[in-house]
């Protein structure tokens, strides 16, 4: 009984009945937000203000002090206001001494000051113990209670004691704490509210530039080449048919570009004899936003889909199928059913639903809540082995498309081969490598350089 109770005991969290006073500088939205939901997560809190008048806008359970006031009733100190209002501290440098003080501000720009605000709060009060948290929450999101799509908040610190006082506080608002380190990685923590989808700028400047690419070069194909020598207007396949050729062809390429990087990095693995020599700059770039690369080529593969499937209602397509009526009727005579067409049409659309239902699934495995549900071996087993049976459908469905157009003379116009030729080189480059990294006598020395073997000692020193 009595080592069930320490067990027990051991599990519950030391914590005393009554909690610290938290004092919240600054009665702006993100404090009166921030202290609303501390309040209701059972700490007392006072406001310290210039103007100690009360309104309505303050939760009624606090009590507005001057700052001096305020900061006597308690150990921990929120700054809910920006730098340059800083200069009233100095005057309570003393009285701040040895107590918390959470910086919580953000700057205008990246790297706005020379060293972090954090940082310079800590100069400014050189006997206070600063950490860094709640810069990426929002007022609003306090507010609405709408915290899922920023649950975790970064902490640093250079008091350990002081960053667990912090981060009791944001367990107790139903965050996620993620400590960060000492101080100095303020700056980087300051940092993260600015950034525009830092992952996503490459993928999308990629995805605009082949676009880009493509269209000019369909454009000169299906639109310039027929009104120079044939003195046919097909300038309204601008609107559907053009771009339901790019985005087929910008999936597939995108998705080989997912692949692409991690054949590369084993290629230099081999060559290299370790795993212990960091990759290329551009290559550890490339490797850290496969997952957005992937999202924009599914982004690009459902359009495709839907282009698809607004054919069978296009003016043009009509008129070519009323045409081809009305001239067997004229003939009397009906055009056999060519089998070998029929197999080829009916084949190459059954590997793009397959390949577009397996890449749907590679989407929606990559979302977190569906990731975090999954262990490591689903994950890479979904991510690794269905991704690439998705490229190899995909790629095949392309391959059966073009069926005997590839030796067709009249596929070359203006000796540019069609569009969706081009769009195979990358896929087939990270199939073919891949195919050969299989092979017993790459792929068990690759597998012993990641598991820790080296060729060569000297590396890991």
């Amino acid at each position: 009984m009595n080592k069930n109770s320490s067990n027990i005991m051991a599990l519950a969290p030391n914590t005393p009945n009554k909690k610290e006073t938290v004092c919240i500088f600054g009665t702006g939205d993100f404090g009166r937000a921030l202290g609303h939901k501390i309040i209701q997560a059972g700490y007392p809190v006072v406001f310290g203000s210039r103007s100690t008048q009360t309104s309505s806008l303050i939760p009624k359970d606090a009590e507005v002090l001057s700052h001096a006031e305020a900061a006597q009733k308690a150990a921990i100190i929120i700054m809910a206001i920006q730098r340059q209002h800083y200069n009233f501290l100095t005057p309570l440098a003393e009285m701040l001494h040895g107590k918390v003080l959470v910086d919580v501000s953000n700057n205008l720009k990246i790297n706005q000051y020379p060293e972090s605000n954090a940082e310079y709060l800590a100069q400014l009060v050189p006997g206070a113990k600063v950490v860094k948290a709640f810069n990426t929450v929002s007022a609003w999101a306090l507010q609405s209670g709408t915290l899922d799509a920023s649950r975790q908040v970064f902490v640093c610190g250079d008091d350990m004691g002081a960053k667990q006082m912090v981060m009791d506080i944001v367990r107790a608002l139903g965050l996620t704490p993620l400590d960060q380190g000492s101080l100095l990685a303020a700056q980087e923590i300051e940092n993260y509210p600015l950034q525009l989808f830092p992952m996503w700028k490459f993928p999308i400047l990629l995805s605009l530039g082949l676009t880009t690419f493509f269209f000019f070069y369909c454009l000169t194909r299906d639109v310039i080449y027929p009104y120079v020598y044939e003195n046919k207007d097909f300038s309204f396949f601008i609107v559907i048919s053009i771009p339901n050729r790019i985005c087929p062809i910008l999936a597939l390429i995108l998705l080989a570009l997912v692949y692409f990087p991690g054949v590369l990095a084993a290629i230099i693995q081999l060559y290299r004899g370790t795993k212990y020599l960091r990759f290329p700059d551009w290559l550890d770039k490339w490797m850290l936003c496969r997952k957005q690369l992937g999202l924009v080529a599914l982004a690009f593969a459902s359009l495709h889909v839907l282009y698809t499937l607004v054919i069978p209602i296009r003016s043009f397509v009509r008129w070519r199928i009323s045409s081809q009526i009305i001239s067997q009727a004229l003939n009397n005579k009906t055009e056999p059913l060519n089998t070998t067409n029929a197999w080829l049409s009916d084949s190459y659309l059954a590997l793009g639903i397959l390949g577009f239902f397996l890449f749907v699934l590679l989407g929606i495995t990559s979302l977190p809540s569906v990731s975090n549900n999954v262990n490591w071996r689903e994950f890479r087993f979904v991510q690794s082995k269905l991704g690439y049976l998705t490229l190899i459908l995909c790629t095949a469905h392309t391959l059966v498309y073009g069926g005997k157009r590839f030796l067709s003379p009249l596929s070359y116009r203006w000796y540019l081969p069609n569009a969706y030729m081009l769009s195979l080189i990358v896929p087939c480059i990270v199939l073919v490598v891949k195919f050969v990294l299989v092979f017993p006598c790459l792929d068990k020395p690759l597998t012993r350089i990641r598991q820790g073997w080296e060729r060569n000692p000297q590396y890991s020193e």
